[in-house]
């Protein structure tokens, strides 16, 4: 559950004991459409190529065209927030401000970064001419005179529109890497250059124009203009973040709203690399490290409802939260390079990715649980959310609060763009897994290759290597931290799958086009146990439509049950997203031999469907034993006391978690099988 537990470092497999270099600037100039010109102190890892430089195949692919027609396609036509954010004018919709600003532009920043992105992933001209019109007049206004990027307002950006400030930035450095267009570039320059030092805060309680620092970052990086730079260390270095900085050093953390904590957890370290300063670094990796003690569920984010709320099995998570980790993980997998950050990504992109949206990917859910039981309660009701506390699927999320339809269009093309990125020995790693094919440039050379597989619902990748001519360069692929058995091969001969310090495995040689290699993680059942903590004490005031006794101290014993990425799930069959099947069982307990450490498991697999949309008859499942219980679980208490006695044995079977809408993951165990903890 806790990424401590099922990740490992991250590493490279290669002909001697070499580390993952860092990237130079010649490097980052190949690995996209535009170069960097400025080069931080200490080197990253990894460097992104241009959206659209990877570009989805098989079932990664249906996935990104259902968001084409669904959400991702056509928020536009459905909400005014989303058909004229941006655009300085007034807007009918919830938290506008007189003029347009306000939750709109933040709402809608978010879709316009997920649209341009997976527009040039798709290479979708119907998707990048509607991004592009959008985020011209945006950029147009600031050429023509606007002095942010909220170019219709002077005197800008301030409080809230601060962060929607820094999510429109986002966007406009993403269709600057797509482009290269130059009045993009110039006009992040002109927002970034004079933007106000008193930026905001690091505490989780509020948003903060802080977020602003990774745009404005990477407008340095290709602008070069040293006016950006001084701007970001100055507001790093105001009292109130160098306070909150010494207390994440101090491992001092408050828990607060768990979207403003997964966007700020990263901004220290962002620094780091321009600074060489070890403190900004450790400051977010001890930020990193309390999410994963305190408030990790198992498919991989952090319960957060609105605010940071503990472990437990109806405790929820905001789809914004999704797109909030994922970005903040990237950057420290671009900074340090190490494997845990990818087994983290795939894990919360796998699992959590998918639940809180559709089949279809027309509409979703503001919320998700690890177990989702009915339809007509459970999780409790919150107030601004109706339906089953925000976990009911609408084309919306929640038509009051619409920063998860915003936010939901990052998930899928910030996986496929991050999927192969570019190292400082002219190579390239493969950071992510899934079926793609990858533009690039290599040793110099035009380079193509193609990523064949079913991962993570099979074992094996096949990849084919395509240099426009002979070159030699090398191939870097992350050896996942929960695979204990790597097998690899080039041309069908093997070679050792020993990673390095950082989990990658490397191979060096000349290429010559129609050269294969072949992966095969060999994927373990694995079983965490864990237990089920209170809601945290500090934040009561912020819950008090909740149960009192979830505040009260408790240790509830569970267990989920894991294949390779995978977290999975008894199902709870649906007639639709929001409607249980009736008649349904799901009063189980895991009953696995504890000491059997998952080998009384059985996988099945089967061939993947023709067209993939996170079926209930899955790939591949589970049968696991268990015994049937007698189990109420309420919003006071979702899981029993301690391990229980049942009622007779049998084989249940699960299923990927993504592939649920009503579902258990998280288990009551028996004796037997809690055994050993």
């Amino acid at each position: 559950m806790k990424h401590a537990t099922i990740l490992a470092g991250f590493v490279l497999l290669i002909t001697s004991s070499s580390m993952l270099k860092t990237v130079d600037a010649g490097t980052a100039a190949a690995a996209s459409n535009v170069a960097r010109v400025a080069e931080p102190l200490v080197k990253p890892a990894l460097v992104p190529l241009a959206p659209g430089a990877v570009e989805p195949r098989g079932w990664l692919r249906d996935w990104a065209m259902a968001a084409r027609d669904g959400i991702t396609g056509h928020l536009d036509q459905w909400h005014p927030t989303f058909g004229d954010g941006w655009k300085g004018i007034p807007i009918k919709a919830p938290g506008a401000e007189p003029d347009g600003a306000g939750w709109p532009i933040e709402q809608c920043s978010y879709w316009l970064d997920g649209l341009v992105r997976l527009g040039y992933v798709l290479h979708d001209d119907d998707l990048i001419r509607k991004a592009t019109a959008r985020l011209g007049r945006v950029v147009d206004g600031v050429n023509r005179g606007g002095t942010s990027l909220i170019y219709w307002k002077p005197d800008e950006p301030r409080g809230f529109n601060s962060w929607a400030h820094s999510q429109m930035g986002r966007a406009l450095v993403a269709w600057y890497q797509a482009t290269g267009e130059k009045r993009i570039l110039d006009a992040l320059v002109k927002a970034y250059a004079n933007y106000p030092v008193a930026m905001g805060r690091l505490d989780f309680t509020t948003v903060s124009g802080l977020c602003n620092v990774d745009a404005a970052l990477e407008t340095y990086a290709y602008s070069g203009d040293r006016r950006v730079l001084e701007r970001v260390l100055a507001a790093m270095r105001t009292p109130a973040p160098q306070n909150t900085l010494r207390e994440w050093l101090d491992g001092r953390f408050v828990p607060g709203h768990a979207v403003v904590t997964y966007e700020d957890i990263r901004l220290p370290a962002l620094l780091y690399p321009w600074t060489n300063d070890a403190r900004y670094l450790q400051a977010t990796l001890n930020a990193f490290a309390w999410i994963d003690r305190e408030h990790m569920l198992p498919y991989g984010l952090a319960s957060g409802e609105e605010f940071m709320s503990g472990i437990g099995a109806l405790r929820k998570t905001e789809t914004c939260n999704v797109a909030a980790d994922m970005w903040s993980t990237l950057w420290m997998y671009r900074i340090l390079g190490q494997r845990r950050y990818g087994d983290a990504l795939e894990r919360a992109f796998f699992n959590a990715g998918a639940a809180p949206i559709a089949r279809d990917f027309k509409t979703m859910c503001y919320y998700q649980s690890p177990n989702r039981l009915r339809s007509d309660s459970l999780p409790c009701e919150q107030p601004h959310c109706p339906g089953e506390g925000g976990i009911r699927f609408d084309r919306l999320g929640c038509p009051h609060v619409l920063c998860c339809v915003g936010a939901v269009n990052r998930i899928v093309p910030n996986y496929i763009i991050h999927m192969w990125m570019a190292t400082a020995d002219q190579g390239l790693a493969a950071a992510l897994y899934g079926p793609c094919t990858v533009s690039a440039i290599a040793g110099g050379v035009p380079v193509k290759l193609a990523c064949a597989t079913a991962y993570p619902f099979e074992e094996t990748i096949r990849v084919s290597v395509e240099p426009q001519r002979k070159a030699s360069f090398p191939l870097y692929f992350r050896i996942p931290g929960w695979c204990a058995k790597a097998s690899v091969a080039v041309n069908r001969a093997a070679v050792d799958a020993v990673p390095d310090e950082n989990g990658f495995m490397r191979i060096e040689r000349e290429w010559s086009p129609g050269d294969r290699v072949e992966l095969r993680f060999a994927m373990p059942v694995q079983v965490v146990r864990d237990y089920e903590t209170e809601f945290p004490a500090v934040i009561r005031k912020y819950f008090s439509f909740e149960p009192a006794a979830v505040f009260t101290r408790r240790r509830l014993p569970f267990a989920s049950v894991s294949l390779g990425p995978l977290l999975f799930a008894l199902p709870i069959a649906d007639q639709d997203a929001n409607t249980p099947a009736p008649g349904a069982q799901w009063r189980y307990a895991l009953d696995m031999a504890a000491a059997r450490n998952g080998s009384d498991i059985t996988v099945e697999r089967r061939a993947m469907p023709p067209t993939w949309n996170w079926p209930l008859d899955a790939p591949v499942n589970l049968s696991v034993p268990a015994q049937s219980i007698d189990w109420e679980p309420t919003d006071a208490q979702a899981l029993p006391n301690a391990p229980v006695a049942g009622k007779g044995g049998q084989l249940i079977r699960l299923v990927p978690y993504g592939c649920t809408k009503f579902r258990i993951s998280m288990f009551p165990v028996t004796a037997r099988a809690w055994a050993s903890n």
